[in-house]
């Protein structure tokens, strides 16, 4: 157990949003950073050796760094900023009827376990007078998934950011995964899928807004 907590504590990882650097600042991060990686390395060597492995034969003896490397790109939606992903592409437009971006493919990790859930994501919103970039919309997604999550957080997180973004009259956010919590432990169960849903402003309050967009997301 006291090799996971300071797997952790190693990582350095939050649900925070990060804090600006000034530039003078950059060269002791990077120092840090460095540091903080090669004890992730270590934490996961102890885990391997925490099951009774040998963490220096052939098959393992690269894997503390792999998993290491592995782990940072899985969660460096700490390290990103939406505002910043999104950056200027925002444009004024009379566009009046719903935007839907559907099967937007996303994983991410269960925060209860440290397994991946994988699967879809469909995002709508209604403009008011401003439309967001196509491709922002998976990004903003990614920038969410890839943190320690469950997807109820997940689904709510990425409404409310575009919600923040571009102030529509409304937003919806449909999320179906499967997660590998449940499916390679506790109850084994392959086929199951868990299904949440975010839905802000009129989406919310009109249910024939709500109607049009789920009827369009799972046509």
């Amino acid at each position: 157990m006291e090799h996971i907590v300071g797997l952790g504590l190693a990582c350095g990882w939050s649900t925070s949003q990060p804090r600006e650097r000034d530039g003078s600042r950059d060269t002791r991060y990077a120092g840090r950073h460095r540091q903080r990686k090669g004890s992730v390395e270590d934490q996961f060597r102890h885990l391997i050796e925490a099951v009774g492995e040998d963490p220096d034969r052939e098959g393992l003896c690269d894997t503390p760094a792999r998993a290491a490397k592995a782990f940072e790109f899985l969660t460096q939606g700490y390290k990103q900023d939406p505002v910043k992903i999104v950056g200027d592409a925002i444009f004024e437009s009379p566009m009046d009827e719903m935007v839907i971006v559907r099967d937007i493919e996303l994983f991410s990790m269960c925060e209860h376990h440290l397994l991946p859930f994988l699967g879809r994501c469909h995002v709508g919103y209604l403009p008011n007078g401003r439309v967001i970039g196509l491709s922002k919309i998976a990004r903003i997604v990614d920038v969410f998934a890839r943190r320690f999550q469950i997807q109820e957080n997940l689904t709510t997180q990425i409404a409310q950011c575009l919600m923040d973004l571009i102030s529509p009259y409304g937003v919806g956010v449909v999320i179906e995964a499967k997660h590998m919590c449940m499916m390679m432990r506790g109850v084994e169960k392959q086929n199951s899928e868990m299904v949440t849903s975010c839905l802000l402003g009129t989406f919310r309050q009109s249910a024939q807004t709500r109607s049009e967009f789920l009827n369009l997301v799972h046509r």
